[in-house]
């Protein structure tokens, strides 16, 4: 991706199996969230090292795309996105889970240090084209997450319409675009690939 990353935008529960598997209602808008740009972090055969000792860490896979220019009203998903990456939003379930019991924000559970691990981009092919191919999470060798944005809840567009609209977007901005079914937890050792189809994109091993 560009070295430029200013905002980190997140979308929460827009796959509907992902939402239900959490026991989440299906958003009827967009559920948008932050992470720090300090959360991004290459997926390039690493190492990370994640808080181990704050209870249950999931992974969550996602398609990512990046801002080529500055949004403005009317402009297409084509126009504004030039390249895409894989990557994971980690969250720190257990946490998460504490703090939506009282109503608080998700920044402990979802904005750690290394929280956003992000593979090397490759060309965005175009809306047309970007449901014909499938992402997937390998752990430890075996598929556990796949999707597609075709099943997506909202759109590319209506993503990028409904955060330039509400917050702003500009030149680098990123948004991971929403995880499909399959969390699940994450230890120390485990090696997690990325694939746009049968390419791999990226690779990380949990310290």
């Amino acid at each position: 991706m560009c070295a430029l990353v200013n905002n980190v935008y997140c979308v929460g529960r827009n796959y509907r199996l992902h939402a239900e598997e959490l026991g989440n209602a299906v958003p009827e808008e967009p559920m948008i969230f932050l992470k720090p740009s300090h959360a991004v972090v290459p997926m390039n055969g690493s190492v990370l090292k994640l808080p181990m000792d704050r209870g249950s860490l999931h992974f969550e896979g996602e398609l990512v795309i990046q801002l080529a220019e500055d949004y403005a009203p009317g402009k297409s998903v084509d126009e504004l996105v030039k390249t895409m990456a894989l990557g994971i939003d980690f969250t720190l379930r257990d946490v998460q889970s504490a703090i939506k019991a009282k109503g608080h924000p998700w920044t402990a559970a979802k904005a750690f240090k290394s929280s956003a691990p992000l593979t090397p981009s490759i060309a965005f092919p175009g809306t047309a084209e970007l449901a014909d191919v499938d992402f997937t999470v390998w752990k430890n060798g075996q598929v556990v997450q796949r999707g597609n944005v075709k099943d997506m809840i909202f759109s590319l567009q209506r993503i990028i319409d409904y955060i330039g609209e509400n917050y702003g977007l500009g030149k680098g901005d990123l948004i991971f675009t929403g995880t499909p079914a399959g969390v699940g937890p994450t230890e120390s050792g485990d090696v997690f690939e990325l694939y746009w189809g049968d390419v791999r994109l990226g690779r990380c091993e949990i310290g």
